[in-house]
Order: structure tokens, then C-alpha cells, then sequence
């Protein structure tokens, strides 16, 4: 029997054993499926195995979402609110097993390339910046730059964060939407960096003005670390997709870039550790 039958035999065997518990626990299932995002990234540690095969059976199910303004809407309501802190609190973990070993590479590039720069960087700003845990790194790992600044959606999060890096006077943490936030603070000489799953959110064309507008700043570095689906093509598909149950953007951001005044420095793409989608790297200056 090979592999491929025996992966369908098990995930039908799953799909039907999560539809049964669905049926005989209905409380339950509208627990777990309250919030069609919620549900999406629910850590599996964290449930029961009776939760996780009711979870699978619910993913399956959930109704396919095509209009790109409507995925857009749900997913800035989904990382708004307080669900986005109980993920970020969930996934703390993934800073060890994921970013350290499969993307801190690029900041290693990163401090190759401002060598090569007469000016100097004295800001960093990342967007959407989580549980703050990257920018503690990126302040750790580039100790001549002055300012750290963390943008997220959630002031819950922020909250959190300015309490858990009271001690870090360099790190600045700031619940703003970030595009508003560049067009009031901006300056140049600042490096951008978007780690694991931030410029997904934006529409292609609200993502496409963003970088227009981040390029008009004049020396700036952006460094984006963003999954796309396995399925995207970039020299044969130019336009945003659509992946996953969210579902999210997958963008052709070479080409947003490219569009945007960037010149690449770097561009790599690596499967992601959780499976089935990529992890595209992208390095650019304007």
C-alpha cells in the first residue's frame, strides 16, 4: 500500500470519526467553531484528541470564501481582538522551533548588506509584531540600531509586551494599523521587517501602496519572511491567490516589490515547518 492511500485512509477514517463526535456533542462543536479563525488556528496541543478530530471534521466543512474584501475584513477582526492573544500565547514555542532554525538566516544576510551602506539604520519596525519575541532578537542581534519599534493590531498584545519588555528601554511597542502608522511616523534610514504571516492580511492592492509608500521614504530596508501556498508560481501566476482554510493572500511579493521601486537583495523560499504551504524570504532596498 503506498504512502499517498494510506495518508487518504487515515484522514477519511478522521473525517469520519470527527463528523460522529460533531453529531453526539453539538455544545462542543459550536465551542470549538464559534470563530471560523479561531477554529483555523487552534493549537492541537492544546486540545483533547476528541477536539482535535471534532476540529478536522469542522476545517472541512467550513464554507469556501472567495470575495477578497470579506476574507480581509475577517481575518483584521480575528487579529484585533483578544483571540489574536491567546494564539500569540499558544505558538510562543514556534520563536525555538521555527523561527530560530529556519529564518534567522536572513538577518545574518541583512548584516552583510548594511555593511555595504553609508548610512546608518538607527530604526527597526516590525509589523505585526506578535508576542514581541523576533524584535527582542532583531535588538539583541543589531545592538548599533537605536529604536525597536513593534506595531500590532491587538492593544491587548501590546499591553502584554510592554509589560513583559519593561526592561528593554530600546523597544517601543505600539497598537496602530501599521499603514496609517508609516504615514504619520515614517522616516528614512529604517529597516522593515514582517515575520511568518503579516503582509498575507493585506489585500493586494492595499499591500501594493503600502510598499509604494514605505519606498518613498528613501533608504529603507524591508525584510519579509511571509508564507505562500506550494501552489503559487510567481513567474507563471502574477496575481494574489488564495490559500488555506482561512483563507489568506498568497502574493507574488518579488513582483509587489519590483513594482513598488525595491531592488531585491535576497529571495529564497524553503518549505514551512508545519507543512503543505512555503515560506518565501524576500530581501529589498529602495
Amino acid at each position: 500500500m503506498s504512502n499517498n492511500l494510506m495518508l487518504n485512509i487515515i484522514k477519511k477514517i478522521a473525517r469520519t470519526t470527527g463528523d460522529i463526535l460533531v453529531y453526539l456533542l453539538p455544545k462542543k462543536a459550536n465551542k470549538l467553531s464559534e470563530n471560523r479563525i479561531t477554529l483555523i488556528h487552534r493549537n492541537k496541543k492544546n486540545l483533547t484528541i476528541t477536539e482535535r478530530l471534532m476540529r478536522y471534521a469542522l476545517v472541512q466543512k467550513l464554507e469556501k470564501i472567495e470575495d477578497h474584501n470579506t476574507i480581509a475584513e475577517k481575518n483584521r477582526e480575528f487579529w484585533i481582538n483578544n483571540t489574536a492573544t491567546e494564539l500569540f500565547t499558544e505558538t510562543e514555542d514556534t520563536f525555538k522551533t521555527d523561527f530560530l532554525p529556519h529564518c534567522s538566516f536572513i538577518f545574518e544576510i541583512l548584516k552583510n548588506e548594511l555593511q555595504k551602506e553609508k548610512n546608518e539604520f538607527d530604526t527597526l519596525v516590525e509589523i505585526g509584531t506578535g508576542n514581541g519575541d523576533v524584535l527582542k532578537y532583531l535588538n539583541d542581534e543589531f545592538p548599533k540600531i537605536e529604536k525597536f519599534v513593534g506595531i500590532d493590531l491587538s492593544q491587548n498584545q501590546i499591553d502584554l509586551n510592554r509589560k513583559k519588555f519593561e526592561k528593554e528601554k530600546k523597544l517601543e511597542f505600539v497598537a496602530a494599523d501599521a499603514v496609517q502608522w508609516v504615514k504619520s511616523n515614517g522616516k528614512s534610514n529604517t529597516i522593515f521587517v514582517s515575520s511568518r504571516g503579516v503582509l498575507e492580511y493585506f489585500l493586494e492592492k492595499d499591500l501594493q501602496d503600502f510598499l509604494i509608500e514605505i519606498n518613498q521614504l528613501s533608504n529603507a530596508f524591508f525584510v519579509a519572511i511571509e508564507p505562500n501556498s506550494s501552489d503559487h508560481d510567481f513567474n507563471t501566476h502574477k496575481q494574489t491567490m488564495l490559500y488555506g482554510n482561512e483563507p489568506s493572500f498568497s502574493h507574488n511579493y518579488p513582483l509587489l516589490f519590483k513594482n513598488a521601486g525595491f531592488k531585491i537583495w535576497h529571495f529564497s523560499q524553503q518549505p514551512w515547518f508545519n507543512g503543505g504551504n512555503m515560506q518565501t524570504f524576500l530581501g529589498a532596498k529602495s
